[in-house]
């Protein structure tokens, strides 16, 4: 199928986002290893479609992302940062599953708050709907790239320290060993990939048109009790999850 086919006119979502879409999911495919560059804008614009200057636009895009870069003389070459692999599997944790593959890793506490359960959440985590959870809301980097950003949330009865202890430590390991639980598997994990909104854009350093694979987890104590529901979103073009069993 011709890529000038898959860019639609009538959904509403820019032409130049579209094709950066394309781009970065053949730049993850690795469609343009053998070169190391972009095509140029003329045959891009062929094979879209559409006029270079919304090429350009598509590319400039990139460029803010930090995927590709325009070399004077030379055209638009592809920045070579690799994907970190992220595994998800009984016991997941996030500086456990980066492992060497990044030299620092950082997590930064957002905010917290006390909330009332939703029916979903208080569902996810076995509580009635009304029960007060304690919400934080973090994002986390690997050698200053922010690769994720997650709401989580705690039953506040059996962890009312949350926000305090991971403040403290900087775990949810290290606060739920505070509050006397020493291990805890996840449950059950949820995947969409779908585009980042304004606020994600802003936490994770994208541009418009970026995609984030968001996932829903649950995970608890060994007897089988939730204790954590997460909305954690990634940054597509910088992860790439791998599911363990």
């Amino acid at each position: 199928m011709a890529l000038k086919k898959i860019v639609e006119r009538q959904t509403g979502v820019a032409l130049w986002r579209q094709i950066a879409d394309r781009i970065r999911l053949s730049i993850s495919n690795g469609d343009y290893d053998t070169t190391g560059m972009v095509p140029p804008e003329t045959a891009l614009a062929q094979e879209f479609g559409v006029n270079r200057h919304t090429v350009r636009s598509a590319l400039a895009a990139l460029a803010e992302e930090g995927l590709v870069r325009a070399v004077q003389g030379r055209g638009t070459m592809i920045e070579r940062k690799d994907r970190v692999s992220y595994p998800i599997s009984r016991r997941t944790r996030f500086s456990q599953g980066l492992g060497r593959q990044v030299k620092e890793i950082a997590t930064r506490l957002l905010g917290h708050a006390e909330v009332p359960a939703s029916g979903e959440i208080a569902a996810a985590l076995a509580v009635s709907p009304g029960s007060l959870l304690i919400e934080l809301r973090t994002v986390s980097s690997g050698d200053g790239r922010p690769l994720s950003t997650s709401v989580s949330y705690y039953p506040a009865e059996r962890f009312p320290r949350m926000a305090e202890e991971y403040s403290r430590l900087g775990s949810v390991t290290k606060a739920f060993a505070a509050h006397g639980l020493d291990d805890y598997v996840r449950v059950s994990t949820e995947l969409v990939a779908r585009h980042a909104d304004a606020g994600e854009l802003s936490l994770l350093k994208l541009s418009p048109g970026a995609i984030v694979m968001e996932a829903l987890s649950v995970n608890a104590d060994l007897d089988g009790k939730p204790v954590e529901y997460s909305r954690t979103r990634f940054a597509a073009d910088r992860m790439k999850l791998r599911i363990e069993t």
